[in-house]
């Protein structure tokens, strides 16, 4: 595999996490949540995840949340001296499920997208993802040569949407988006499909329990794809977090949570 250029290091981000849950009804629990206006320290802020999509989040044996975002969700609560609940939510409901006011924020390896922009705010990103082609070394699998194949992804991701609009239908190739990327690697190593595009962490993730056989084949794809976390329009709890984000940038935290969980 050629050496191609990392983005494993945060984005610079002026961020800091001090909290105010936007609109909470009457009916909502006092301590779940952080009221409008008010700061984050003593209150409980509750942080949705998927909890399957490793190295950045998933799930341990025990049933607790692991992972880079999960790590992150608790130092930033830490810096603002509140109280992370973590909860895991299908990729799928995790925006309904923020704007339904189930939990206060997403920090879930999400993208920034236009189309995601246009229904909640984003904090400053807090990483920057590259994409790779994950398939079977003995394949013959040509990055710059891609027809009649089979190509996986995770639905509603930013590999997923690349695949739709670059190769769906066109040259004779078949793309299948999957709930998870464990699907959509489990359907490559049973020769379901001859490719998978992914973030680059994520299939370095899984080829640290799959090393025979497959690796990652070609360059990089740099789609300036920036990670951030999700909260509602308007919600004050967007600059609490750039704050605290930031803080944990400059003390070296976040640098600290990146090489723990990605080893770079």
């Amino acid at each position: 595999m050629p050496d191609s250029r990392l983005l494993w290091s945060s984005l610079t981000l002026a961020v800091t996490l001090g909290l105010s849950a936007c609109s909470q009804s009457a009916n909502d629990e006092a301590n779940t949540s952080a009221d409008a206006g008010d700061s984050a320290a003593g209150k409980t802020i509750r942080i949705a995840t998927e909890g399957a999509y490793p190295p950045f989040n998933y799930t341990k044996a025990d049933g607790t949340l692991a992972g880079f975002d999960v790590d992150v969700a608790n130092a930033l609560c830490e810096q603002m001296q509140a109280k992370c609940e973590v909860v895991a939510q299908d990729w799928d409901g995790i925006i309904p499920g923020l704007l339904a006011q189930k939990y206060d924020a997403v920090v879930a390896g999400m993208s920034i997208t236009p189309e995601r922009q246009e229904k909640v705010d984003f904090t400053e990103p807090y990483f920057a993802n590259t994409m790779v082609w994950l398939t079977d070394t003995k394949s013959g699998f040509d990055p710059s040569a891609i027809s009649n194949l089979t190509l996986g992804g995770q639905r509603s991701t930013t590999p997923g949407a690349y695949l739709q609009d670059n190769y769906d239908g066109k040259n004779g190739n078949t793309v299948r988006l999957y709930d998870n990327y464990d699907n959509a690697y489990l359907d490559l190593k049973s020769g379901r499909s001859d490719a998978v595009l992914a973030e680059k962490v994520s299939a370095t993730a899984w080829l640290k329990d799959n090393p025979e056989g497959f690796g990652i084949v070609g360059d990089e794809i740099d789609n300036d794809d920036n990670i951030a976390i999700a909260v509602r329009k308007g919600d004050p709890l967007k600059g609490e977090l750039d704050k605290a984000m930031s803080e944990i940038r400059s003390n070296g935290e976040l640098t600290r949570l990146e090489q723990a969980n990605f080893g770079q």
